[in-house]
C-alpha cells in the first residue's frame, strides 16, 4: 500500500476528485497554500495499492496536468 499525495490547483480540484472517486479511489482533501504567488491549492491524500498507482496518476494527469505528486510507502495501516 502507498499513500499518494497530489497537490492540485484549486480550479482543477473538483474535476480531479470526481474522476478519482469515479474510479473507486477514496480521497481526502486538505486546503493548502504555497508557491511563489501563494496561490490556493488542494492537497489530495489517496491510499493506493501498488498495482493501481499508474491508473491514479493517469486520472490525475488527465484532469490536472502539472500536479505535484509524491508517493510514500506504508508498511502498515489501520482503520479505526
Amino acid at each position: 500500500m502507498k499513500l499518494a499525495v497530489f497537490v492540485v490547483e484549486n480550479n482543477r480540484v473538483d474535476a480531479t476528485v470526481d474522476a478519482l472517486v469515479g474510479q473507486g479511489f477514496r480521497v481526502t482533501r486538505l486546503a493548502s497554500t504555497g508557491g511563489f504567488l501563494r496561490r490556493g491549492n488542494t492537497t489530495l491524500l489517496v491510499g493506493i495499492e501498488e498495482n493501481d498507482m499508474d491508473r491514479a496518476k493517469t486520472v490525475v494527469h488527465g484532469k490536472a496536468p502539472g500536479t505535484v505528486f509524491l508517493a510514500l510507502d506504508l508498511d502498515s495501516y489501520e482503520r479505526l
